[in-house]
């Protein structure tokens, strides 16, 4: 897992050198047929990865994007039109039965269809008219880390082809070297997590865009450190779950630059002044100085591109808490690499 974690900059690079001119194709496949929303099937990581996709889709494209729920064909065996969909399935291994299934259903009913996946000869791949790969080589991990971040990567390009920004691969391999800078917190996160070791329960919190780093964060913490953890938007959270917080409750808190920090900061002096234990990632000083565990993100990120930077601090946190609890974040109990749903 770690040292998937820090391959993590070149596989960026290698997406924007690779991927670029299919994904050029892809998006003028999409204009030409004049999709008017998109529907997208998912599950676990990929689902996070799903969630990136339908902000900056709505965002930077002005397309509605919303998510399947697969059994709605795979058991209910539902007939939904799909004219005028794209629909997209996501799956690191292209093995997921449920996806694949419902994507045979959306094409036979009407819709276009667009796979992502890092493995290109994938039944999921093969069920596609269209299909983006991750290039993110083996990944052995049971937690995924380079090819999560990779899809969002992949994702980010094909927003940028459909506004024809021919700049976007240069913008991406900024982005890595803005991953890069911020793997070198990988020592000050170890030092912190200590204080953690003995946590049973907490939550993840961002809003907006960031949503999937919070929804992300909170998986990775649940499958390889056996922590409770809820991922909530700061919105939701101040309602009734606000009730969690009581003296030492922990929160991690993803607030980078953009939109949304105004309300994140807004939160967080709400927290503190709850009393709770707030672990937060963040460039900006102010929002920093209230936290009881401040992580300083070396560089300030643009906010369509954020969550890629910002997942590999929940990536690092859920590695060195897993060690720091005396366990062994490569082979979680109970998963395996390739969860099949129906």
């Amino acid at each position: 897992m770690h040292a998937e974690i820090h391959e993590q900059p070149e596989v960026l690079r290698r997406i924007a050198v690779s991927e670029w001119d299919t994904i050029q194709d892809v998006a003028r496949t999409i204009r030409q047929h004049g999709v008017r929303y998109v529907i997208l099937a998912a599950r676990g990581t990929s689902d996070h990865a799903a969630q990136y996709f339908k902000y900056l889709f709505e965002i930077e494209n002005g397309i509605p994007c919303g998510l399947a729920a697969p059994s709605v064909v795979t058991l209910y065996r539902a007939r939904l039109n799909l004219e005028g969909a794209l629909v997209v399935g996501i799956s690191q291994s292209g093995q997921a039965p449920d996806v694949i299934e419902y994507l045979n259903h959306a094409r036979a009913q009407g819709a276009l269809t667009l796979a992502i996946t890092n493995d290109p000869k994938s039944p999921l791949a093969q069920a596609a008219e269209l299909a983006l790969e991750l290039h993110a080589g083996e990944e052995r991990a049971v937690a995924a880390t380079k090819t999560y971040t990779a899809t969002l990567s992949v994702i980010y390009l094909l927003s940028e082809a459909l506004k024809d920004n021919a700049s976007a691969p240069e913008s991406l391999t900024t982005t890595a070297e803005q991953v890069q800078q911020t793997l070198a917190l990988d020592a000050t996160i170890e030092a912190v997590v200590d204080r953690y070791r003995y946590m049973r329960e907490c939550v993840a919190l961002a809003r907006g865009i960031n949503q999937c780093t919070a929804m992300e964060t909170a998986l990775k913490l649940i499958e390889t450190c056996y922590v409770l953890c809820k991922p909530y938007s700061v919105a939701d959270f101040m309602h009734g779950p606000f009730a969690l917080i009581e003296p030492g409750f922990p929160c991690l808190l993803f607030a980078p630059d953009g939109a949304t920090y105004p309300t994140v900061l807004e939160s967080a002096r709400k927290l503190r002044e709850g009393g709770a234990e707030t672990i937060t990632f963040a460039h900006q000083p102010e929002i920093l100085r209230l936290a009881r565990t401040p992580i300083e993100v070396p560089v300030a990120v643009p906010e369509t591109v954020s969550p890629i930077v910002y997942a590999v601090l929940g990536q690092l946190f859920a590695y060195h808490l897993a060690l720091a609890r005396d366990l062994n974040p490569d082979q979680p109990r109970g998963l395996q690499k390739v969860t099949r749903t129906l």
